[in-house]
């Protein structure tokens, strides 16, 4: 019960049912997700303790990100991404590398709507994560993934993005196939400063500090 409150309103927050700043309420959450006060209570409390919430008086909010928290969270994520790149190539199951390869297949269909484009690419990232076969990275880019769901525009509403992403973690993945770890490195690496720089792109063109992104 405690896992699945926490799970909920995580991935509400994910979908961008709750954006930043809005104010969650331990009743109203409990009624919405069905759930006792008890479970979404310390829900809210672990997600507080993740920062993924602020406190505002008496209330929690969800947590915003300015400029600067955000670029500190682009170099982080691209140096642990990168780092999961190149232990996939070393690591990856031949069942890892054909999942890979599917989804980047499947993730043509979505193409143009950037809600499911960006559930994709949180699967398809997850999914290297995982294939890097090692426990105390996967740790740390879950948390890092936790704290993009703060930036809930996607990049992948830039026009044309959603295509270049694609071919991009095409790339990525046919370097882990191949087994060239650095180039599985570089390549990631590219992705993820391509998408910093489309976020950069979106912030300037709405005008503000804080013009967030999920890619």
């Amino acid at each position: 019960m405690r896992e699945d409150a926490y799970s909920l309103i995580l991935s509400a927050i994910e979908d961008g049912v709750f954006r930043p700043g809005d104010r969650l309420v331990e009743s109203e959450l409990a009624e919405r997700f069905g759930v006792s006060r008890t479970p979404v209570r310390e829900a809210l409390q672990r997600l507080e303790t993740q920062a993924m919430l602020t406190r505002d008086g008496r209330s929690l909010i969800v947590s915003s990100l300015d400029h600067n928290q955000i670029a500190e969270l682009y170099t982080v994520r691209a140096e642990l991404e990168a780092l999961a790149a190149r232990l996939a190539a070393r690591h990856a199951t031949p069942e890892e590398i054909r999942v890979l390869f599917e989804l980047v297949r499947q993730d043509q269909a979505v193409i143009g709507d950037p809600p499911l484009m960006a559930r994709a690419n949180r699967r398809f990232h997850h999914q290297i994560h995982l294939a890097s076969h090692n426990r105390f990275l996967v740790q740390q880019l879950e948390m890092v993934q936790k704290t993009m769901a703060l930036m809930v525009r996607s990049t992948l509403a830039a026009e044309g993005r959603g295509q270049i992403a694609l071919g991009e973690h095409k790339a990525i993945v046919e370097a882990i196939a191949a087994g060239d770890s650095s180039a599985a490195e570089t390549a990631l690496r590219d992705h993820i400063s391509n998408a910093f720089e489309t976020r950069l792109i979106q912030g300037a063109n709405m005008g503000g500090d804080k013009e967030p992104s999920n890619h």
